[in-house]
């Protein structure tokens, strides 16, 4: 081997360093291992999680939580429709990951040979639930997709990219040169007369709404200043929660499904709505129908496919959420601050209230563990699987800032999340106190992250909501006059099982006593699951 050569494995890595990328999850496999030849002397992190889906998902809760790309190395066939969920989670969400897979030997795909792992078209397989899926046919393309992945993960709506190497490309010698530093395409910029017009609009409305969602995740500052400025009621969706600050006069709680604010959308002037595309979970919670805006509707969003899906607009602008903002926020104030909307303050009181009419009292103990978490550690991440604390957290949790309350109660849907994502975050958010939220039957999904948590020094904090039962489906079942089948879900004995993966255990006697469970979180460096029986759920 020359000293100015090293494998195309090597280079990868090499590579990812460039792009600033120090931490990859993965199980090596004997389809990969060339992949982990130049980790060792890298500064690279590598966590190795027990199951493909858990690297997925802590790659996800890394990626939420700092805004960086979560990273994973694949194993080809079981390795890649094992990550598939993941993947299809964050491409529901727009996270970005980068998925780097082996597959067989360039000269036998596609050829049902019989192979280790051979899967018929592996790419194909995972492009449903990726930006594009890459087969590398050649060791000199390596560095134009990887910088083509990032071009999608920092200039466009970020999702997740594949990468697929096959096994004899891996040990091919390229030059150990790297390119220059890298250079991305700038986020698309909003067009200047179409800002005009939507001033335009904004000026001669009486009655005005926002829509922000998690396309405005990098937007903070831009949008707290647009929504002072055109002084209107506003609604952050699940993945947008904390862009504005939890005491903001005109914060609405999770509201877009209540019958109150559908009849205030119908009849405002105008709808502004920002990066969201207006999903079911987020909007159409209780399977009432798209909402349906009654006047001037404007959307914002960096992929121009969204701008027709679930609602039509009557104007639209095709841009970076930030971009759009702060030329928004230029154009108001080169005009003079408009006049204020009408009874902005009251709305939003008003909204809020038929929220909180509309719950039901069983559910008061939700608000309760909200509040015994954010008591004991108040700027806590807070990552949430499927599960009925959750669904109704997604309703009024006011997140103290953007990145500290995401779960995947949101489009795809999928269980077994929050635990893994819970570890992906705090090693992405070390000093940040980490807690997860998952039901009894959602935990089992993936309960066996559990000890990657206690080996690596990881201290999160679980919640198990135990009522032993995947009781949202029972309950479903119910109202549809369905007996329910298939739903009484034995757990496993969780002090056992936490003794066993070398964690901390308590069970908390009340919901008000986990407030004193967390409070030595953010300093732990060993993980801890708190269980909670209850029975009864709303």
């Amino acid at each position: 081997m020359s000293a100015n050569t090293h494998t195309l494995g090597e280079h990868l890595i090499s590579l990812l360093e460039l792009y600033g990328i120090n931490t990859v999850f993965g199980i090596p496999g004997v389809h990969t291992i060339e992949l982990y030849r130049g980790l060792k002397t890298s500064s690279i992190r590598h966590i190795t999680p027990r199951h493909e889906q858990g690297a997925g998902f802590m790659a996800d809760g890394y990626a939420r939580a700092t805004g960086n790309i979560g990273v994973c190395f694949c194993i080809t066939g079981p390795g890649m429709t094992n990550i598939t969920t993941p993947m299809g989670q964050a491409y529901a969400d727009s996270i970005p990951m980068l998925v780097i897979s082996s597959v067989n030997k360039t000269h036998t795909l596609g050829q049902g040979m019989g192979r280790l792992h051979e899967l018929k078209n592996q790419s194909a397989l995972v492009s449903g639930v990726s930006a594009f899926s890459h087969t590398l046919l050649s060791a000199e393309e390596l560095p134009a997709i990887v910088a083509r992945a990032f071009a999608v993960f920092k200039s466009s709506r970020a999702r997740p990219v594949h990468i697929e190497i096959p096994i004899d490309l891996m040990t091919v010698q390229v030059s150990t040169a790297l390119p220059a530093a890298p250079l991305l395409p700038p986020k698309p910029a909003p067009d200047p007369n179409t800002v005009e017009h939507i001033v335009d609009r904004i000026v001669a409305a009486q009655s005005t709404v926002v829509l922000a969602g998690g396309g405005c995740i990098e937007a903070q500052t831009p949008l707290t200043t647009f929504v002072d400025l055109i002084g209107a009621p506003t609604c952050l969706t699940i993945n947008a929660r904390g862009l504005l600050p939890p005491n903001h006069p005109l914060l609405l709680d999770g509201v877009q499904t209540v019958d109150a604010f559908r009849a205030h959308i119908a009849q405002c002037d105008l709808c502004i709505a920002i990066g969201t595309e207006l999903g079911e979970t987020d909007y159409d919670f209780y399977d009432k129908g798209p909402i349906e805006p009654g006047g001037e509707f404007i959307r914002i969003d960096i992929d121009p496919e969204q701008l027709s899906n679930n609602a039509q607009p009557t104007l639209c602008l095709v841009s970076d959420a930030a971009l759009a903002l702060e030329s928004l926020c230029n154009a108001i104030k080169a005009r003079g601050k408009p006049t204020p909307k009408q009874n902005a303050n009251n709305i939003v009181n008003t909204l809020n209230a038929a929220l909180k009419n509309n719950a039901i009292d069983a559910s008061r103990q939700y608000d309760e563990l909200l509040y015994a978490i954010t008591e004991a550690q108040p700027e806590a991440i807070i990552v949430g699987d499927s599960t009925k604390p959750v669904y109704h957290a997604n309703f009024v949790h006011r997140a103290p800032a953007p990145r500290k309350w995401f779960n995947s109660a949101t489009g795809y849907g999928t269980l077994g999340y929050a635990m893994p994502a819970a570890i992906g975050a705090k090693l992405g958010k070390p000093n940040s106190a980490v807690v997860a939220i998952a039901g009894d039957g959602g935990f089992q999904f993936t309960l066996n992250e559990l000890i990657v948590a206690s080996q690596e020094g990881i201290g999160i904090a679980v919640i198990v909501w135990n009522n032993n039962a995947y009781r949202e489906i029972q309950d479903y079942m119910e109202r549809n006059g369905i007996n329910p089948v298939g739903v009484d879900v034995k757990g496993p004995d969780l002090q056992s099982l936490a003794k066993a993966m070398y964690c901390d255990y308590a069970l908390a006697s009340n919901i008000e006593s986990i407030t004193t469970l967390l409070e030595p979180l953010a300093n732990s460096t060993k993980p801890l699951l708190i269980e909670y029986v209850t029975h009864f759920d709303a």
